[in-house]
């Protein structure tokens, strides 16, 4: 899995870290509204636009923070801002530097790895018309496989039951990657709960 909801933790100097916790429950509206921790409010907003792969938004969230930020905080939002573009943009190998350099421990090798796999099913933007259109057939041939694993496992367990036709199959073998695709995504947002927790950072 890329490292979606890997969000940085973010110390900055002269900040409490519950003071930190707290900004970091504020909705995206009330942090815009932030004005007397402007800087620490724009920079979290930066995470949570590189979370969503908005690298246009993430880099002009951090902009606002370093203007807004007092000279000894600038490092470390230029420094969170390079892990949160890296992590927008699906630059692995520059998303494990930017981390370390951040003092934390890196992404793992399946989270990089993931990560440069969306970075070729789904390239960022910016990116020129051939690694789109590969993204784009590697993602049907993606789909395809998925679906035809699900008809197959369909299929599989209707032999001992005299079998199952093929367009039945292929219906009810969509319907099981949905569940599969639905349970995958609730266990992983409970190990990021989990990773969170344990990390300090508000679920």
């Amino acid at each position: 899995m890329p490292p979606k909801q890997r969000q940085i933790r973010m110390e900055q100097r002269g900040v409490p870290v519950n003071l930190m916790e707290q900004l970091q429950t504020r909705s995206d509206e009330q942090l815009e509204a932030e004005t007397r921790y402007r800087s620490i409010a724009m920079a979290i907003l930066g995470t949570r636009a590189a979370e969503r792969y908005d690298a246009a938004a993430a880099r002009s969230y951090f902009q606002r923070a370093i203007a807004a930020g007092r000279p000894q905080e600038r490092m470390m939002i230029k420094r969170m801002a390079d892990a949160s573009l890296a992590l927008a943009e699906r630059r692995a190998d520059d998303l494990k530097e930017a981390v370390e350099k951040l003092g934390q421990a890196p992404p793992t090798k399946r989270q990089l790895l993931g990560l440069r796999f969306m970075g070729v099913i789904a390239p960022p933007r910016g990116s020129g018309v051939l690694p789109r259109l590969r993204g784009i057939g590697l993602g049907i041939l993606l789909a395809a496989a998925i679906v035809g694993l699900g008809t197959g496992i369909v299929m599989l367990v209707a032999l001992p039951f005299g079998g199952e036709s093929l367009p039945p199959s292929v219906l009810l073998g969509v319907l099981l990657d949905i569940v599969a695709i639905a349970i995958l995504t609730q266990v992983g947002r409970r190990k990021q709960r989990a990773a969170r927790a344990k990390a300090g950072l508000p679920t």
